[in-house]
């Protein structure tokens, strides 16, 4: 029998009345003679209002106890989902990761699943059970619940796709698919039918909400397509692939924008070897992401201003670090946390000259002025001010026939 792994998002299941619209999807697939493996969310709300709590308690809260106190989101899903089920006729349980089990490695709060233990669960399945398991969670080698990251049930069912070696992979969530850009910011995003893992994983990362970057990563490692539907409307959504035969001539796929970024300028940096090295160092090792880079070309070989970016949650420290870091000289430390890092993606501009000129032309006539530029293959990311995104997004749409 053929597998279908399903995934269900916080929306999908926010409510009593959203869970019976969910066991009825479930029911759908299940009716057409399926192996049916639910991967649930948190009712949305949940693990915010868990994490205000564990505020309330201690502001450096244990990280293991972190990651149980937000895996109980999960559960209170799935045992809901799974009685529903039951309440319809279906046999059907709630499984916690541990008790598959579902193993990980790395650090708490952003673990990533190395193995799933398929025993359990195939003799469940083969019983014509529905298994409901808690998504976003797994066990570590200390045996304690650890948590993959916001979105983690994304990763969770993709990657009990690829241990079940299933037919299909749906993630259900609160849009119809993945948009040219978000809706939200303009009106007339389309949704895109198919797209590729490298475009979608660019989406995701450049600030795209549908997908976790590592999950559409886990997907393109392990070559497994997915579909992204709404468990709200029963419409077609997106294919995510790696299928070339089925894509049109489309340059660019997407837009994605950004509203959590901040921008260091270090002014007067001692220009040597090493020193950008010096200065990214303690910011990696207290694991601060670093994106858009930029340094000014010294001219007198002595002194060279560097601009970087980061998140905004991260400015305060980073800003502590830069000050106490001893093994760098500079005059001054300049920041703005009123930008917008706004991209445009897509694989056709690999093989068609031009684009960047358009891009950049296109936000000149509109008087949007860049600060900083980074490209990829098949990427092309500007900063500019936060007041121009949605101004950015429509010309930029408009400008390479998005709609």
């Amino acid at each position: 029998m053929k597998t279908v792994v399903l995934k269900f998002g916080g929306t999908s299941v926010g409510s009593i009345d959203r869970i019976k619209k969910v066991a009825k999807i479930i029911l759908s697939h299940k009716k057409k003679g399926k192996s049916i493996i639910v991967a649930s969310s948190a009712m949305s709300g949940i693990t915010n209002d868990l994490i205000s709590k564990s505020k309330l308690i201690s502001d450096n809260f244990d990280k293991a106890e972190y990651d149980t106190l937000l895996a109980t989101g999960e559960q209170m899903a799935c045992a809901l989902l799974a009685a529903r089920l039951r309440h319809l006729g279906y046999l059907s349980r709630s499984w916690m990761s541990w008790q598959i089990p579902i193993l990980t490695d790395g650090h708490y709060t952003n673990s990533r699943i190395s193995k799933i233990g398929k025993g359990k669960l195939i003799k469940y399945l083969k019983s014509g059970g529905i298994p409901i398991i808690t998504g976003f969670q797994g066990i570590n080698n200390r045996e304690r619940i650890s948590t993959l990251g916001r979105g983690g049930t994304d990763a969770s069912a993709i990657m009990l796709a690829k241990f079940f070696k299933a037919e299909e992979c749906i993630i259900y969530t609160d849009v119809e698919g993945v948009y040219t850009t978000d809706p939200r910011l303009f009106s007339k995003a389309k949704k895109i039918k198919k797209i590729y893992y490298d475009e979608m994983l660019e989406m995701a990362s450049l600030g795209s909400k549908v997908m976790q970057p590592t999950s559409v990563q886990d997907a393109k490692l392990n070559n497994i397509d997915i579909k992204v539907k709404s468990s709200f409307v029963n419409k077609k959504g997106t294919l995510i692939t790696n299928q070339k035969k089925i894509f049109s001539n489309q340059i660019i796929t997407g837009i994605s924008s950004t509203k959590n970024d901040s921008k260091i300028t270090i002014i007067g940096v001692k220009d040597k070897p090493g020193v950008a090295a010096s200065i990214f160092r303690p910011l990696s090792q207290n694991l601060i992401n670093v994106d858009m880079v930029v340094q000014n070309i010294s001219l007198n070989g002595k002194e060279t201003d560097l601009t970087f970016t980061i998140k905004s949650d991260d400015l305060k420290k980073t800003k502590k670090l830069i000050k106490n870091n001893k093994d760098i000289s500079f005059r001054k430390i300049s920041y703005d946390n009123d930008v917008s890092k706004v991209s445009i993606i897509g694989v056709g501009m690999i093989t068609t000259p031009g684009i960047t000129y358009r891009m950049f032309q296109a936000l000149a006539k509109k008087k949007i002025n860049i600060m900083v530029i980074s490209t990829s293959e098949i990427k092309i990311s500007v900063l500019i001010s936060n007041k121009h995104t949605k101004k950015a997004i429509a010309t930029l749409h408009k400008e390479f026939k998005m709609g």
